[in-house]
């Protein structure tokens, strides 16, 4: 599957969503070299894609607690 066709992507919703239906993200993980990202509750909505190394050093920040808040 190519990075540009998303129409066949299988999507998880993020497990640092809220349960209430807010703030809510899925991304794709069908992709070697890039990760989709899109608003669960607009499924149609504009896809973000992220180099999928960059994506997991945000995801390792998110889970060790460096990203400011």
């Amino acid at each position: 599957m190519r990075s540009s066709d998303l129409s066949a992507a299988s999507w998880r919703k993020s497990s640092y969503s809220n349960q209430d239906g807010g703030a809510c993200i899925e991304v794709s993980d069908d992709f070697a070299t890039a990760v989709p990202v899109r608003d669960s509750k607009v499924s149609h909505s504009p896809v973000l894609m992220f180099p999928a190394g960059e994506w997991s050093s945000f995801v390792a920040a998110v889970k060790g607690g460096r990203l400011g808040g």
